[in-house]
């Protein structure tokens, strides 16, 4: 496994791959690496010939009140893992080669970053893009790979792809979950043993959610309230947004129906987590 700090690095491993006609996986990550990420790995193993992973912690994507400065890093710990994964390249960038004095240039994804996490984090989206976009350039991928844990993140990544005409597929994973149904997330490093155990009622009310929509709940409005009242019995917890919103346009649906997205951002505490669910082909998906 090689690490790569430059741009100049890896393109030239990219450019040798490409040579000899090798299709490249990229799983890009801010590191602090957890068994939601090694599983998109583990794809990208499956079916590409060479797999990248980069480690950025992207400060674009960070409000000015946010977790930057204390976002949780360990890059020996990340490396071992994904040495153990038959990872072939680590791209491991600084913010300067990333970000070089008098860099100018973002990347917007109109209405969709405005939505659900978008209200809370203006301008994450607008980080999120911008990034992936300069790591798509740089890696050239066929496939990359993403987790449903941000299914936001992943339906405008999906249309960044698709509106700029990119030769890369998003390929979307599913979530990840702990033993207890929580989701698994670099953040749930910040919980105490008493928020860890709050913080379930993340899954509780999207299992509450599922549980409704199988008895032929269909009104969105009735879910969330459902939702919103079962949240609001934990006191550790303080709702950003439950949400029910179209899957591809993330606009709000007065009754659930195929290609679904239910939402949710929580505050446990002083740290914020998101969960859905989603329902596609009449299934549901968590």
């Amino acid at each position: 496994m090689e690490i790569a700090k430059t741009i100049e690095e890896v393109k030239h491993h990219v450019l040798l791959w490409k040579k000899n006609g090798l299709k490249i996986g990229f799983v890009p990550t801010m590191g602090y690496l957890h068994e939601g990420h090694l599983s998109l790995v583990r794809e990208a193993r499956k079916r590409t010939d060479r797999v990248v992973v980069s480690i950025f912690v992207n400060p674009t994507q960070f409000g000015p009140n946010e977790d930057y400065q204390v976002y949780p890093r360990d890059f020996e710990r990340d490396q071992s893992l994904l040495s153990k994964e038959g990872v072939d390249l680590i791209f491991y960038p600084s913010v300067e080669v990333m970000y070089p004095e008098g860099y100018k240039t973002y990347v917007e994804v109109k209405d969709l970053q405005d939505r659900l996490c978008g209200r809370s984090r203006p301008g994450h989206f607008r980080g999120v893009c911008t990034v992936v976009l300069k790591l798509f350039n740089i890696v050239q991928p066929e496939e990359a790979f993403f987790g449903w844990k941000d299914a936001q993140q992943v339906i405008i990544l999906q249309k960044m792809v698709e509106d700029l005409n990119l030769p890369v597929k998003i390929v979307p994973l599913p979530l990840i979950r702990d033993n207890d149904g929580l989701a698994l997330s670099s953040r749930n490093s910040y919980l105490n043993p008493e928020e860890r155990k709050a913080a379930l009622v993340l899954s509780r009310s999207l299992d509450l959610a599922a549980e409704l929509i199988k008895s032929g709940e269909k009104r969105a409005e009735v879910i969330k309230n459902r939702m919103l009242e079962l949240i609001q019995q934990e006191p550790w917890a303080r709702v950003d947004y439950v949400e029910i919103v179209d899957l591809k346009t993330l606009e709000p649906l007065e009754q659930v129906q195929d290609n679904t997205l239910i939402a949710l951002a929580v505050y446990i505490g002083r740290t914020r987590l998101i969960d859905n669910l989603r329902i596609i082909s009449g299934g549901l998906e968590k």
